[in-house]
């Protein structure tokens, strides 16, 4: 979505989920950010404004605060579970009226369950 990240995940053995997100929004932000400073973006001047005005606002933050605070994370304790969240997640387009079909959506992982290629390495669980 363009404005929101639905992710289904799990941390290998011996780390820790909230580590790995943590870890996941640090690299993500910085490379983001780096983006939208060094390419041409008309938007450039606006978007990070905001980012620093957010930013104000939480000691922990040098800069730029890129991402909202919590997270939404859910528990999925069984295939059902992971299943359904995983349709939910390539449905959110759909319902949105972004796309007719869920492997429309170039950033969904909807194209790799669909047999297409997405942009990012997906384990497909079936």
């Amino acid at each position: 979505m363009s404005n929101h990240l639905h992710l289904v995940c799990r941390a290998k053995e011996g780390f820790k989920i909230s580590n790995v997100i943590r870890d996941f929004k640090k690299f993500t932000a910085k490379q983001i950010l780096r983006k939208i400073e060094t390419e041409p973006e008309s938007r450039k001047d606006w978007m990070l404004y905001r980012f620093e005005y957010a930013g104000k606002f939480d000691n922990r933050i040098k800069k730029y605060k890129f991402w909202q605070e919590p997270n939404h994370a859910v528990l999925l304790d069984s295939n059902e579970m992971i299943n359904q969240r995983i349709n939910y997640t390539h449905e959110n387009p759909v319902k949105a009226l972004i796309v007719f079909n869920a492997e429309d959506y170039i950033f969904s992982s909807a194209r790799d369950y669909a047999g297409e290629r997405g942009y990012v390495n997906v384990h497909v669980v079936k």
